[in-house]
């Protein structure tokens, strides 16, 4: 099972609050920066991180020392520009480690990856996409798909739809008017009735099914996840390969334990 070629999918820009006495500036400019390397696909230059982050290179070059003196920035080895630094996976531990919604999920994953042996994933929703923020590879398991941080959008995968399923119907069709529905595979759709006639089924399923619309041989299981109040704010994914399953025995073999699984965290 290989990757194909996906579209970068950055995080919504968040518009700073107007007149906010309390909002610093700086410290945003400084995140602009960081988050110019989302989808970047080597080191960037000082102009493609003004380019990127929308600041000018003056204020780009002063941010960048002042990262890489902190450790947050590191010059690419060859010179070519500069990369993340490696104190940037010590905020990802936190946030891993302090969520308290990550701790209830990892030995309810663990068991689930038991129960079924292929990969299994928690995804939290952040707006239009899904953040993996738990995975658990199986036999099969390949770069991309072990990555903490990899984001993937709402409307094509099994976890967004599942997702949007617990949402009301209008918030849900807003939502998808709000997304970029490009595809990602020949078998993405990018309808919005078609997407939302997958939507309204995984809302009477419980679970929905993704085929190859993100990773080409794959097929993927997801089951929302909701908080106290029955919100739904992510997802528990099961994912294979179509080489041994199709969707109904996929479904029949994997959708009871998700399910059971992922009723057990939240709102039910």
């Amino acid at each position: 099972m290989n990757d194909i070629t996906r579209p970068v999918l950055p995080p919504v820009p968040i518009a700073p609050p107007p007149d906010d006495p309390l909002f610093v500036d700086a410290i945003a400019r400084g995140f602009q920066v960081l988050s110019a390397f989302h989808g970047a696909s080597g080191p960037l230059s000082l102009g493609e991180i003004a380019a990127r982050s929308g600041l000018g290179k003056s204020a780009v070059q002063r941010i960048v020392h002042t990262l890489r003196h902190q450790g947050y920035l590191r010059r690419d080895p060859r010179d070519r520009g500069y990369l993340p630094g490696l104190r940037l996976l010590d905020h990802a531990l936190d946030y891993q480690r302090l969520d308290p919604q990550i701790a209830r999920v990892l030995p309810v994953l663990m068991e689930l990856r038991r129960e079924t042996g292929e990969r299994v994933d928690f995804s939290l929703r952040d707006d239009l996409r899904l953040v993996y923020a738990l995975r658990f590879q199986s036999k099969r398991g390949f770069y991309s798909a072990s990555l903490i941080g990899t984001s993937v959008p709402l409307y094509c995968t099994a976890g967004g739809l599942a997702v949007l399923s617990r949402l009301p119907r209008p918030e849900a069709e807003a939502l998808l008017a709000r997304s970029s529905l490009v595809p990602y595979s020949q078998r993405t759709l990018t309808d919005p009735q078609a997407i939302m006639a997958r939507v309204d089924q995984a809302r009477t399923d419980g679970f929905a099914i993704a085929q190859e619309e993100i990773v080409a041989g794959e097929i993927a299981l997801g089951v929302p996840v909701l908080d106290e109040g029955g919100q739904p704010i992510g997802a528990i994914h099961v994912a294979g390969s179509l080489s041994e399953w199709d969707a109904g025995s996929f479904a029949r073999s994997f959708a009871p334990l998700a399910m059971t699984a992922a009723g057990g965290l939240g709102g039910g």
